[in-house]
Parts: structure tokens; C-alpha cells; sequence
């Protein structure tokens, strides 16, 4: 039987989601919990991976065991299990051939930005308090990703992947006083490609990169020509989403 697990996380004091040998993990940690819960090795498959200080309030793995279980007794045992900053939130059984990766038809994505520094806000944000940003300039550049599908400008260099095609269905900056958060959704993303967005986004909002200087660094394929990463404390996966049918009601 298959299971999918909701999990969150503030991704600080990781390196990831994804298992290391020489570094701790958020997988690795629910890895080891579900083993010892079940007596039974388990490794979970994620629907995708976050890098090192990326927050995540909303991530799906699949596992796969022959006996059935209480899920709000094992939920209850693995939250006590796992340290405070990572949180299960639910655990769902699915069809057979469901898959936590491949089945996801969408992942939605949030950047924040404050403005001024906040003592509380160190993890959770890029604070910003030597540039002025043009949030009007920022949204028709966010507007041009809705026309493009090839993103590998925006992809971490040397990563093995069968195409660069993304189909970006929302990109959009909104203000609330010294609040700034970029809400990006898309079929699938590439290795730090909505860093990399930010990033240069954040060079048309600063007046480095004009509206058609960014229409070329897309067009240019090239990961060299877009803007620095933005930093990683800023960025969370808020949202994965699945077919309906994949989930088994009881």
C-alpha cells in the first residue's frame, strides 16, 4: 500500500530535502523516524528537492508498506519523533502507482522580501535596505516567464535534466507596506530557477536589466547572462497539487 505524507518545514538548519551522506536533511530525519516507527527501513520519495536554508510549507513524499496502521497514532509518533521545525501534517493513502514526484501537476512558490530589518524575519526573508525597487517594472518582466517555456537561463549549471521547458501558469509581485512577496506557480521547476528569477527580476526593479534586455536573457538560454540568485532564506514551496483520483477515500 501506498502512502503519500504532507510535510513542512523551516529549512535553516538543513541542507535540503534531499538525503547527503555528509550532511543533515530534512529527508533523511523523516527517513529515520519512519524506520524506526514501522521497524522496517524506509526511504521516502519526495515530490521535489529544496535547497539548503529553503523553507517548504507544503511537501508531499510517497512511501510504500504491507500493513495497515492508525495514521493519527503515527502521525502523533513521527511529529514527537522529528525536531520542532519539521512537521507532519498529514498522511494520505493513495493508489498503487501514485508518485510524489511525477504525479504533481503543479507547484506553487513564494519569495519574500522585507524591506528594513526584522530581527524575527532573518530566516524567512531577504531584508533589504539599500535598493529601491520599481514593484510596477518588476510585474511586466513577471508577465514576460507567461510567454516563454524554455527556462534554462534560469537553471543551475551542469544539472541532468531531459528538457528546460516549464509551463508558468502565475508570476506575480505584491506590495503590503514593507512586504514584498513574488508568487510564482508552474508545472515543474528547474535546480534554482526561481532564485535565479528573482534575482533578475530584482535587476529590472533596480533599472540594471530593461524589459527587453530580460525578453533576451530568456531567449539566450544562457545561465550567465541572468541576475545572482537571490538567497535562499527567502524563498518556500507553499503548494503541490495533484489529480484528485490518486487519493483513496475512506
Amino acid at each position: 500500500m501506498r502512502y503519500f505524507i504532507e510535510i513542512a518545514y523551516k529549512g535553516t538548519n538543513y541542507h535540503g530535502w534531499q538525503f547527503q551522506p555528509n550532511a543533515v536533511t530534512v529527508q533523511e530525519l523523516i527517513n529515520k523516524a519512519c524506520s524506526l516507527i514501522f521497524k522496517e527501513a524506509i526511504n521516502v520519495v519526495g515530490a521535489g528537492r529544496t535547497d539548503a536554508g529553503v523553507h517548504s510549507e507544503q511537501l508531499y513524499a510517497h512511501l510504500d508498506l504491507d500493513k495497515d496502521f492508525n495514521i493519527e497514532e503515527v502521525k502523533y509518533k513521527l511529529n514527537s519523533l522529528l525536531p520542532k521545525d519539521i512537521v507532519i501534517l498529514n498522511i494520505l493513502k493513495v493508489t498503487d502507482e501514485a508518485h510524489a514526484r511525477f504525479n504533481a501537476e503543479s507547484r506553487s512558490y513564494q519569495y519574500r522580501i522585507y524591506f528594513g530589518k526584522n530581527p524575527f524575519l532573518t530566516d524567512t526573508t531577504w531584508q533589504i535596505t539599500n535598493k529601491k525597487l520599481n514593484v510596477d517594472l518588476m510585474n511586466e518582466a513577471a508577465k514576460i516567464l507567461l510567454t516563454y517555456t524554455n527556462f534554462k537561463c534560469f537553471s543551475r549549471s551542469n544539472t541532468d535534466v531531459r528538457t528546460y521547458n516549464c509551463k508558468v501558469t502565475e508570476a506575480v509581485w505584491v506590495q503590503d507596506n514593507n512586504s514584498l512577496i513574488f508568487y510564482i506557480t508552474a508545472d515543474r521547476f528547474l535546480r534554482n530557477m526561481v532564485r535565479a528569477v528573482v534575482g533578475t527580476l530584482i535587476e529590472v526593479g533596480t533599472g540594471k536589466t530593461t524589459l527587453e534586455e530580460f525578453k533576451k536573457v530568456i531567449e539566450s538560454k544562457d545561465r550567465k547572462n541572468a541576475g545572482p540568485s537571490a538567497p535562499a532564506q527567502g524563498l518556500f514551496l507553499t503548494e503541490v497539487n495533484y489529480p484528485k483520483k490518486i487519493f483513496i477515500n475512506e
